[in-house]
């Protein structure tokens, strides 16, 4: 089970930060090959790993910058893309809630602690000696923020049974059995060369510090566009029998996205979507068969649709405001 890409869609522009992220790690990775003969000369390898990985013995002895080279650094090619498959996808939206400069400290602060938590398990087990690689101890704190923050987003998964295929998880679904898997993984392999205590502790600070920001406001987090989610409501009923539909908004400074859930369109050229009134959008196709009216937050007087978007049964708009 391997996520592709998720329906989450961006208000602030580009995130720099996350592919400066990948960036350095593909880079970092590049530089292991080229001081380790393509990692064959284990021990350039060994020597490497110790100098830059986080050894839970010489962190404990003060060593603590090998917290931060440690989550750089990967063990074979499959760890990298692994990793960055999953900052690529989960971390956009992260960095895009919090802004560019919060997103990099929290990035760093829940590797850190991801590390922590590692070390002082690997202690526990013997491991003391062991040098920890690899940054899926931050990307967990980028995944429990990510399930705090955007539970309803779907994430497009390749499933492998008998043959492949994709479906669309929620993440509310999709983001706890990841977890579970590692609490699972963590007693039945506790040496098994996968610090799935990092997994776990990352992940753990990644929903705390998300929990505190959305729920608490006890973290000035915001950005210059703050975004306003507007939940779904219940339905309730309109004029001529046919119920007013309460989606998903997302509101930015000067634009309303609304993501909407429409299934049986094979050609998203037959949707058409025009003002039935300053506060009613009319969803139809082009054969004028309604197939959704949404009640907006507030009347739009320009009745100006900017972008239309349709893929994986999800109709997403964009409306300016003025």
């Amino acid at each position: 089970m391997f996520p592709i890409h998720d329906d989450n869609q961006r208000l602030h522009g580009r995130p720099f930060v996350n592919y400066i992220l990948i960036l350095i790690n593909v880079v970092v990775f590049i530089w292991e090959l080229s001081v380790t003969n393509f990692l064959s000369n284990e021990s350039r390898v060994e020597d490497l790993f110790m100098n830059y990985g986080a050894v839970p013995d010489s962190v404990l002895k003060g060593d603590y910058i090998t917290l931060f080279t440690s989550m750089f650094m990967h063990g074979g090619i499959a760890h990298l893309i692994g990793n960055m498959v999953f900052l690529y996808i989960f971390g956009d939206n992260i960095e895009d809630r919090f802004g560019h400069i919060k997103y990099l400290l929290l990035y760093l602060l829940w590797g850190v602690l991801a590390g922590v938590a590692h070390i002082f398990y690997a202690v526990e087990t013997g491991s003391s000696f062991v040098p920890a690689v690899g940054a899926s101890g931050a990307i967990s704190g980028v995944l429990g923020a990510y399930l705090v923050l955007f539970p309803k987003a779907k994430i497009v998964t390749v499933i492998t049974t008998f043959f492949l295929t994709t479906v669309r998880i929620p993440a509310l679904a999709y983001l706890p059995f990841w977890f579970i898997l590692q609490v699972i993984f963590s007693f039945l392999s506790p040496q098994g060369g996968v610090a799935y205590l990092a997994h776990i502790g990352g992940f753990v600070a990644g929903l705390g510090i998300a929990y505190l920001y959305k729920t608490l406001g006890f973290f000035d987090l915001s950005t210059p566009q703050k975004p306003v989610y507007y939940p779904p409501k219940k339905q309730r009923p309109a004029i001529d029998d046919f119920k007013l539909l309460h989606p998903e908004i997302i509101e930015s400074e000067n634009y309303y996205e609304i993501l909407i859930e429409i299934y049986g369109i094979s050609d998203p050229n037959n949707i058409s979507i025009s003002f039935e009134s300053d506060k009613i959008l009319l969803i139809k196709t082009t054969e004028n068969v309604i197939l959704k009216k949404v009640d907006l937050p507030q009347p739009i007087r320009n009745h100006i649709i900017d972008s239309a978007e349709y893929r994986n049964g999800i109709l997403k708009i964009k409306i300016p405001k003025s």
